[in-house]
């Protein structure tokens, strides 16, 4: 017999990836420009320049049994160090090569990492609204998720409510800023009193608590700069993919880095580097680590999506919604027009728009809209917006 478990993750995918294959169906049916997809976060800015050109040096000038052939099964050392340079370039953390694990894509970093720290029945803690697939990661990997909520409206870290939910069972806590959904960033304030709170709960259980920082919107920044979680905790692993900081979403790459500064680093990146056998990740593709480790400290042209922030976010406070104000990342966190969101999303399908309702994420009451699109497309999409309030104020 099959797995149930398994046959079932597959025959109901998330409301994420149900809309974004719905919207492939209207754009057949009534043409693209009819439809205003906003559901998957899917890079619209082109890649950098330096990516397209760094590829092609290396398919012209490299040897190709070295880009096309297998690296180390943690990445090839040279690209670790590319690696380690850059992240403490961006964040000041000095990481440590041998301690980084380069993997296909946040996802691949997420579960090798889960893999890696959990045992059965360990509770990962996440604050909510939280990317769906973490529940996925977490429970495959014979975890138990313990969603925790935010604060209401702003979306900040609630530690009263995160304080209550660590036990002694606890063994990680997963952080995502700036986050999917919200855009919300952790402020250093908050990662001062985070890092307290779990020092102080690992000395009350006596136990080891690792902090979870998975990182694809770290350089999707509007003002300020995101602090570096693992500057502050020391027993923190960094999950992070270039998906989204270099529009190469299609490509899956990314890396894990453990901090040097745990006192178990060594033997916690050997469990990293088992589960990654075990799960399959050995060796991410070739071609694209090296091209990352040329590229790495590049973004994408960033005031595309702020410009789409401000174009949509106060086109639709001015017409009557409610959003909260995302400093990061490229997804607006709308109030639903009702209770229930999901009837909203139904709703707002009569007018083209696609929306993800908020239940996924683990909150009531809200949708996601990714503004990582055209601004063409988010300018033809205002009337329909208007169209839907107007629908509910009749």
């Amino acid at each position: 017999m099959i797995s149930k478990d398994m046959e079932r993750l597959g025959s109901n995918r998330s409301a994420i990836r149900e809309i974004f294959e719905y919207s492939k169906m209207r754009a057949g049916q009534i043409g693209a420009d009819n439809v205003f997809d906003f559901s998957i976060g899917n890079p619209s800015v082109k890649t950098p320049d330096s990516v397209t050109e760094t590829m092609i040096n290396l398919l012209k000038n490299e040897d190709p049994v070295k880009l096309h052939g297998y690296t180390s099964a943690q990445g090839d050392f040279s690209v670790r160090q590319a690696m380690a340079k850059a992240l403490e370039s961006d964040t000041g953390f000095p990481a440590d090569a041998d301690l980084i694990y380069m993997t296909c894509g946040a996802a691949a970093s997420l579960t090798i990492t889960l893999g890696a720290i959990l045992n059965e029945g360990d509770e990962v803690v996440v604050p909510a609204p939280y990317f769906p697939e973490y529940k996925v990661f977490v429970e495959s990997s014979g975890g138990v998720f313990v969603p925790v909520k935010c604060k209401e409206k702003t979306f900040a870290l609630d530690f009263e409510s995160l304080n209550k939910a660590i036990t002694a069972k606890t063994k990680a806590v997963i952080i995502n800023s700036p986050n999917n959904p919200t855009g919300a960033v952790i402020t250093e304030e908050e990662m001062i009193k985070l890092s307290a709170m779990l020092k102080s709960s690992q000395e009350k259980f006596g136990t080891e608590i690792y902090l979870i920082s998975d990182e694809p919107y770290r350089k999707l920044i509007y003002s300020g700069s995101v602090p570096e979680a693992a500057c502050y905790y020391d027993r923190t692993v960094i999950c992070y993919s270039f998906s989204k900081s270099l529009s190469l979403p299609g490509d899956r790459i990314g890396y894990i880095c453990v901090s040097h500064k745990m006192d178990n680093a060594k033997n916690v990146y050997y469990a990293v580097c088992g589960a990654g056998r075990a799960l399959g990740f050995v060796c991410a593709p070739s071609l694209l680590q090296f091209t990352v480790a040329n590229c790495a400290g590049d973004t994408a042209d960033l005031s595309v999506y702020r410009k789409n922030r401000e174009l949509l976010y106060n086109s639709l406070i001015e017409m009557g919604y409610e959003a909260v104000y995302p400093d990061g990342a490229f997804y607006l966190f709308l109030k639903a027009l009702e209770d229930d969101a999901n009837a909203f999303c139904e709703k707002a399908k009569k007018y083209e728009l696609l929306l993800v309702p908020s239940i996924g994420f683990g909150v009531e009451g809200y949708v996601r809209i990714a503004y990582c699109t055209s601004t063409e497309m988010i300018e033809r999409s205002l009337s329909a917006f208007k169209k839907l309030i107007d629908s509910y104020k009749r």
